[in-house]
């Protein structure tokens, strides 16, 4: 689906008057990436919770799924919000949408350990029933999360979430 955006325009004479024609540009109608810039406030968490939400659900995601994908993300933006510091006081909350994933990266500036603290990650000692690389449903922060990746590079460490979905159309 493509929708149109006015870009730059054209003037020329037509009969002694000037016309003006705006030039059209095909762009996607579907958000592929989106990046929120949030300070510590509760809020600005539940915003980012509901900018999950729609991309999850724009995804075909059921309605448990979304609702677990939305509470992770609004979890472990609080989380992350404990490790911002006065010099570095934003967190940088990256949505994309790939074909067969969903992706939210939390970054901070400053400081080398992940924007989401590695107890809040794995909680207690792993149960031998749990399936490698799958998250835990006793911890907040993975409740509806497949994937945690966490890197550090240039002063800021990043951790990403991702949601694995079955390619579909889009609902949009």
């Amino acid at each position: 689906m493509f929708a149109w955006a006015a870009t730059d325009s054209t003037t020329v004479q037509i009969a002694g008057k000037p016309a003006t024609f705006p030039w059209r540009t095909r762009v996607d109608a579907e958000s592929k990436f989106v990046r929120l810039q949030i300070e510590a406030d509760p809020r600005l968490a539940a915003a980012a919770g509901g900018a999950a939400r729609y991309f999850a659900d724009a995804a075909g995601l059921e309605a448990p799924a979304i609702a677990g994908w939305q509470t992770a993300i609004v979890a472990a933006c609080k989380e992350a919000f404990a490790h911002l510091t006065r010099e570095h006081p934003r967190l940088d909350v990256s949505f994309t949408r790939l074909a067969d994933r969903l992706e939210v990266a939390l970054s901070q500036e400053g400081e080398s350990a992940p924007a989401v603290g590695f107890d809040s990650l794995i909680g207690s000692s792993p149960q031998s029933d749990d399936a490698p690389g799958k998250a835990r449903s006793g911890s907040p922060v993975l409740r509806g999360v497949d994937r945690v990746q966490y890197e550090s590079k240039d002063g800021t460490a990043v951790t990403r979430l991702t949601k694995y979905i079955a390619p579909t159309t889009p609902r949009c």
